[in-house]
């Protein structure tokens, strides 16, 4: 089996021990420590990559574009965020009568893994010139789930919308690939 479809199973297996999160780590430090996910996805493609959907489970590996930053948003259930390149800056938030406001950070690097719960707002976001490369985990459909994202500027709540968030991605990876060129870089 493949990098991609051993973590697959890991985490599909995981989620049906007494504790999920705990075992979903678990399944996330070893993959992250082998260097199997570095081998796997060595060649980075902006994006939210789905690798596994279903109502029980999502496992997506997300490559943020270099300086990327995406606007607050909840997921309504718990995840697992696995760095296996590069570095994530995360901002956390918590409601506040209509709106959000900070309530902290955390840097993630390179095999670090961070457990979130059911209800964090947070924001992320790329300060490298370089991708970075994650495995998100998360304990339900992530895809159908309706949840929240706030502007980043107003902090105005709206649904949230993956299209949107897919669009956000491929603009930054469009921009960082033209800076590159009009910089004579490949």
């Amino acid at each position: 089996m493949v990098a991609t479809d051993q973590l697959v199973v890991g985490c599909i297996d995981a989620i049906a021990e007494k504790d999920p999160r705990g075992a979903v780590r678990e399944v996330l430090e070893r993959a992250v420590a082998s260097r199997r996910l570095v081998d796997a996805f060595g060649n980075p493609a902006a994006g939210l990559n789905v690798l596994h959907n279903a109502p029980d489970l999502t496992v997506l590996n997300v490559v943020w574009p270099p300086l990327f930053s995406l606007y607050p948003h909840d997921h309504r259930m718990w995840a697992a965020v696995c760095i296996y390149s590069g570095r994530e800056d995360n901002a956390f938030y918590t409601r506040r009568d209509e709106t959000i406001v900070s309530s902290g950070g955390k840097e993630l690097l390179e095999g670090d893994v961070q457990l979130l719960g059911d209800d964090v707002i947070h924001a992320v976001h790329n300060p490298a010139r370089t991708y970075t490369g994650a495995i998100h985990v998360y304990g339900g459909d992530f895809i159908a789930k309706p949840r929240s994202q706030w502007d980043a500027e107003t902090l105005e709540e709206q649904p949230y919308d993956l299209s949107t968030v897919r669009r956000e991605f491929e603009m930054a990876e469009s921009r960082f690939k033209a800076h590159r060129t009009d910089s004579g870089h490949p």
